[in-house]
């Protein structure tokens, strides 16, 4: 087996922003192969991104997007915990495809939780309207309603939106899979767009 060596533990870390001793641990796991290790803890992180979004992100920067028309910006503040990962490439690249998607998907809100009641209770009662004389019994057009709410959610909420690059993922599994990357929580504190008009 390959020696693990203090630089070797320093690459790694340097690709992963692991902790130390999860960098030794993936190497001695993986017979010094750097590109297995990177791997072994990619998949250890999405395991324990769940876990990390407890813990609090008092970090982070502040990024600007100009749409490429000068007609709409977008002010972003992007959380994680520790100043290291605020300066690396991958935390800054994130921020910058995070504003990108508020100023080409218009959010109103970060969250769900972020939704004001009484907006969802308008939502509801224009669906309630809609299904009025659809003769469908009242337990039924409850579940349509509350479908009609989750992809309303879907259009105004910055984490439920589709991500405009890969429509295949959301906004919050895209910072999932940067929380399991970087090792830190990552949140989004909050937008301005800004738009000529509007």
């Amino acid at each position: 087996m390959a020696e693990i060596t203090s630089d070797m533990i320093k690459e790694l870390r340097e690709k992963t922003l692991a902790g130390m001793l999860d960098c030794k641990k993936a190497l001695v796991e993986c017979g010094g192969d750097m590109e297995k290790a990177v791997e072994y803890l990619r998949k250890k992180g999405l395991s324990t991104a769940a876990k990390k979004s407890t813990r609090s992100a008092k970090e982070g920067i502040v990024t600007a997007y100009i749409h490429n028309n000068n007609k709409i910006g977008v002010l972003l503040e992007l959380n994680c915990e520790t100043d290291f990962v605020a300066r690396n490439t991958e935390f800054q690249e994130l921020a910058k495809d995070i504003a990108m998607q508020i100023a080409a998907a218009s959010p109103q809100y970060v969250s769900s939780e972020d939704v004001p009641s009484d907006v969802i209770e308008k939502e509801k009662e224009i669906y309630r309207e809609q299904m009025k004389d659809s003769g469908k019994p009242a337990n039924v057009v409850e579940k349509i309603i509350e479908g009609k709410v989750k992809k309303f959610f879907t259009e105004v909420c910055l984490l439920d939106q589709e991500f405009i690059k890969d429509n295949k993922m959301t906004i919050n599994d895209l910072i999932k899979n940067k929380i399991a990357t970087l090792g830190e929580n990552i949140t989004v504190g909050r937008f301005e767009r800004f738009q000529i008009g509007r």
